[in-house]
């Protein structure tokens, strides 16, 4: 249930308790005040009524000598008490009624008795119930959309920040809240959600400016390095040392790619070209044993480049990390790398590749960016790739790159 709907119903509830406990209580106090009112009346009546009574005068209307209806607790009084009782009896318009009655002379003498009757007065008591509870229901229709409007107020400012939050939490570190106008704990969410987003950028620029620092000044001494690696003498030993210069020259140059990517400065160079053909160019330029079928021969428009980057990327990556048959299967707008090895870690199918990791120890070595710089060039691209794990018998690893259409 969205905030703004709990906080209305919360407000809704505490008008409808506030309502109710008013009701009650006034219904408590004027039941208590009418019968009140009508025991000092009986008790008055019937003081009076005793001494006519004992002087042979006529007695005042009301007043009866041992009433065949009189209640059975004041049938015997003690002689010359006056006692009440509430009789909830109700016949016709009588009742219910306020008994007083008072034995005049010794035992087995006369009961003098005298009833009022509050049958008008509960059913003034009936009335004011049904408005008060009239009156509790027109407040609770003003004050639920009352409080479905300020709410909503509330459950706008906090989709807000939800908003921002989800664009930081998806990598886009320029989202920000804004200004928020008063000064209550949502400003201060707002200002904090804000905060935290100009500390990650702050920190995310140093680490990004290092990485391309590091690369760029490592490119010099490492083509240093495999020049004159081609001046040693011919051996094992210089083609070893070559082999691991020629790798140290491709992780450099993979983090100047990173560097690139993270700062946003690549753009597509975009032309229309056969999908399957680039895809096998793609495949033959990695060198490695990789069966591609075609199930289509669409025609789409990218960046050919960037697109023989990525499936390169993945190749290399199934082989270095998952078990032959590696296979690419290119379809409508589609081309999909998959291996028979372990699969992706779970890890990185919820987190997403991080450079400098290769997931779990059984998927092999290496530094960690190829799926990195793919999914750079695949949103540089404009395409979506999605990394899964095979569900049928054979399992493996399965990276899908979804190319948007013309």
């Amino acid at each position: 249930m969205p905030v703004r709907w709990k906080i209305a119903a919360l407000a809704a509830a505490c008008a409808g308790l506030v309502a109710a406990t008013v009701g009650v209580m006034v219904h408590v106090w004027t039941r208590w005040d009418i019968q009140a009112r009508a025991e000092a009346e009986a008790l008055n009546k019937l003081y009076s009524a005793v001494d006519t009574y004992r002087r042979g005068d006529i007695l005042a209307d009301g007043v009866r000598v041992d009433p065949p209806d009189l209640p059975s607790a004041l049938r015997e009084p003690p002689d010359g008490e006056r006692h009440s009782v509430y009789d909830g009896r109700v016949d016709g318009n009588l009742g219910p009624s306020m008994w007083a009655a008072q034995r005049v002379g010794g035992p087995g003498s006369k009961v003098l008795a005298f009833q009022v009757n509050m049958g008008p007065q509960m059913h003034g008591l009936e009335r004011l119930d049904m408005s008060m509870t009239v009156a509790s229901l027109a407040a609770l229709a003003v004050v639920t959309p009352l409080a479905v409007l300020g709410s909503g107020v509330l459950g706008r400012r906090l989709h807000r920040v939800s908003q921002t939050a989800g664009r930081i939490s998806a990598g886009d570190l320029d989202a920000r809240t804004g200004p928020t106008k008063g000064r209550d704990e949502i400003s201060g969410i707002a200002a904090a959600v804000d905060a935290m987003a100009d500390g990650l950028a702050r920190q995310l620029h140093s680490e990004r400016r290092f990485t391309a620092d590091v690369a760029h000044e490592l490119r010099t001494p490492v083509g240093g390095l495999l020049a004159a690696a081609d001046l040693l003498p011919a051996g094992e030993t210089e083609d070893a040392l070559r082999a691991r210069i020629r790798d140290l020259r491709d992780l450099v140059e993979d983090l100047l790619e990173v560097s690139r990517l993270d700062a946003g400065a690549e753009q597509p160079a975009r032309t229309s070209v056969p999908l399957d053909a680039v895809v096998r160019e793609a495949v033959a330029r990695t060198g490695l044993p990789t069966e591609v079928v075609t199930t289509a021969q669409p025609t789409v428009r990218t960046d050919p480049r960037r697109l023989e980057r990525i499936v390169g990327n993945l190749v290399v990556n199934a082989h270095r990390h998952g078990r032959t048959p590696v296979e690419v299967t290119v379809a409508e707008n589609a081309v999909t790398v998959r291996d028979h090895g372990p699969g992706f870690p779970a890890d990185l199918l919820r987190e997403g590749p991080r450079r400098f990791r290769t997931g779990a120890r059984e998927r092999g070595g290496g530094h960690g960016l190829g799926l990195t710089i793919a999914l750079g060039q695949a949103r540089v691209l404009g395409a979506e790739l999605r990394l899964g794990t095979a569900e049928d018998e054979g399992g493996g690893a399965v990276a899908a790159l979804h190319l948007p259409r013309n």
